[in-house]
């Protein structure tokens, strides 16, 4: 117990460093690498900083069937969340402004609990996420890197689309698993509430409206990782 708590205060102490410091370009990139690793490599000990939602909720008796299609959306949502580390950690390697890097970083670690959650429900419902988790780690930060060169503006633009997009994600899910499954679901209800805010404080901060086709796009290329991640 001791030992994950340290790891996790080094965590914070490193990024509190980064945070208070004027990183150059390298420093930003070896700090990038090191998140990239924490996000993709999955621990069986993961720990979250917040409470799990589901820990008092009952398990339900699922069948082998529901089992399986909870864990294939699981492993979507982690997917997702993968996708979201990387984004949020692209946009701010090239932030210009600090109030919106440090606002970037303070949702990628709230995101970072979702990654925990997701990941001990899918060893509750005995699976494992995505295979092809570096594929949508290295994908979401090009997008987000190369966006956020545009300008600050764009990069909170992205993020308001993305948060919008999961959201709708989420909620569909909630219609889609298995209706006694609460553990589940209450992990996607908290993810969803938590997916609004960042969506709201990236609009509040004067995120650009991204051109429709851009959006298309967007929902295209999710539609291919959540295709892909549910079933591997």
């Amino acid at each position: 117990m001791v030992a994950k708590y340290t790891a996790r205060a080094r965590g914070s102490a490193i990024i509190r460093f980064m945070l208070d410091r004027q990183l150059t370009p390298l420093d930003k990139l070896f700090a990038s690498a090191t998140k990239a690793l924490r996000t993709v490599l999955t621990p069986a000990n993961r720990q979250a900083a917040r409470s799990y939602p589901a820990a008092a909720v009952e398990e339900a008796d699922l069948d082998s069937k529901q089992k399986a299609h909870a864990a294939g959306l699981m492993r979507v949502n982690h997917a997702g969340e993968v996708a979201a580390q990387a984004l949020y950690q692209g946009h701010a390697t090239v932030a210009r402004n600090k109030d919106i890097e440090e606002q970037m970083q303070r949702a990628a670690d709230e995101e970072f609990d979702h990654l925990a959650w997701c990941e001990q429900r899918m060893q509750e419902l005995g699976s494992k996420p995505s295979r092809l988790s570096p594929l949508w780690y290295a994908g979401a930060y090009t997008i987000g890197a190369a966006s956020g060169v545009l300008g600050d503006k764009w990069s909170l633009g992205f993020i308001a689309e993305t948060e919008k997009q999961v959201c709708a994600h989420l909620e569909s899910h909630l219609d889609r698993l298995p209706e006694n499954d609460a553990k589940s679901r209450a992990i996607v209800k908290q993810m969803r509430d938590e997916e609004k805010v960042h969506g709201k404080d990236a609009i509040d901060a004067g995120a650009a409206e991204l051109p429709r086709p851009i959006v298309q796009l967007m929902r295209a290329t999710a539609k291919v990782m959540t295709k892909t991640a549910y079933w591997f």
